[in-house]
């Protein structure tokens, strides 16, 4: 495996992405967005595994605009902690349009760069980037060939670049993956969301994980389930395959 870690030039400055792909050939590019508590080794660790079946992989820091003092320690799960008040600083002002702007710069690389096979691009993304992941699919239709939300938060929100909005416009495969109990995606949620998935005849499917909780899939969290995590994985490489090769 290759890996190192590049300033991706944007519309806001220079984007600090961890890229990995395999040593020999050209492989899908897959975007991978991070969670609210930002770039770490786990997240590293994830994307590894991902460009092992053969894949490049793009894990940018999508906190970039508050400066390059945007990583943070364990602390950052401890809600009220010095490193999660500090995250949430930059979380709370975080918007739809802007990271948009960013899949844009990274399509815009890896369309130049060695190592990677041109054409179509997976996107995904967990608890605040599955709404990211999504609403790519919509903005880059003729890009994005799959995109996936792993217990995205808010999916029907009232912001004006809601992901439920712009399903109709969506050509790639979606896979939406939610957890049972999560009170940043709640059932209720989940099945309005439901309806409108149908009703505009999106591609793909949206699972509900049984008797799992928000952030299953990180093997750092004391949330974390094996069956499920697994499961993700399954479901991620299934999707990519088939739209990516």
């Amino acid at each position: 495996m290759l890996e190192q870690t590049l300033d991706i030039a944007s519309k806001a400055g220079a984007m600090a992405t961890f890229i990995c792909r395999p040593e020999r050939g050209a492989h899908p590019a897959v975007f991978f967005l991070m969670d609210a508590p930002g770039i770490r080794e786990e997240l590293r660790d994830m994307a590894r595994r991902l460009a092992s079946v053969g894949y490049c992989v793009l894990l940018p820091n999508l906190y970039y605009r508050a400066g390059r003092d945007t990583i943070y320690g364990p602390e950052v799960l401890v809600h009220g902690g010095a490193e999660h008040q500090r995250m949430r600083a930059v979380r709370t002002k975080m918007t739809i349009p802007p990271v948009l702007d960013d899949v844009a710069a990274m399509l815009a690389f890896v369309d130049a760069a060695d190592g990677v096979k041109r054409g179509p691009i997976g996107v995904h993304g967990y608890c605040m980037s599955g709404t990211y992941a999504l609403a790519a699919a919509a903005r880059y239709p003729d890009r994005v060939a799959a995109a996936a939300s792993f217990y995205g938060t808010w999916l029907v929100s009232d912001a004006a670049a809601s992901p439920h909005l712009s399903l109709a416009k969506v050509k790639g495969e979606l896979y939406i993956a939610c957890a049972e109990m999560d009170e940043l995606a709640p059932l209720a949620m989940v099945a309005e969301l439901r309806t409108l998935f149908d009703a505009a005849g999106s591609p793909g499917e949206i699972e509900i994980y049984p008797g799992v909780h928000h952030g299953f899939a990180f093997p750092q969290r004391k949330v974390y389930d094996q069956a499920a995590a697994e499961r993700h994985w399954e479901r991620l490489i299934g999707l990519y395959r088939r739209r990516l090769g």
